[in-house]
């Protein structure tokens, strides 16, 4: 991949950590640089980003605390998605990948083409997330 994009992902998943832009604002910066998609997974603690031609790059994540507890609270994932679109003043995407660990969640997609957001645990149950119309 070349540096660019690489330089976008990057700007991007610090963004999300620390909080100078929401998740629609990282997903038009995204669509924009060319990608269809990434994936956040907690127990290697990386996101990947992807291209419509299968190149990648995976980055390293700021470490949050706790660990993917075994059982999957779907319920709680959607909860706190709710708790992100709000953007309400106690959150923050660190506190969220925490609190998403704590309910199960072993990481997500993010399909810009299919416009949602699939959520999975460690048993591969899983919690889909349409993103809000425009």
């Amino acid at each position: 991949m070349d540096a660019e994009r690489v330089a976008v992902a990057q700007r991007c998943m610090e963004a999300a950590h620390d909080g100078s832009l929401s998740f629609p604002q990282i997903v038009d910066e995204l669509i924009s640089g060319g990608f269809e998609g990434y994936a956040v997974d907690y127990r290697c603690n990386t996101q990947t980003y992807y291209l419509p031609d299968g190149d990648n790059v995976a980055l390293a994540m700021p470490i949050s605390s706790g660990v993917v507890a075994e059982g999957f609270d779907a319920a709680a994932v959607g909860v706190l998605v709710r708790w992100a679109q709000a953007s309400s003043p106690d959150y923050s995407y660190r506190a969220f990948c925490e609190k998403v660990k704590a309910a199960g969640c072993a990481g997500y997609l993010v399909s810009f083409l299919g416009r949602r957001v699939v959520y999975f645990s460690r048993s591969a149950e899983t919690h889909v997330e349409h993103f809000p119309g425009k």
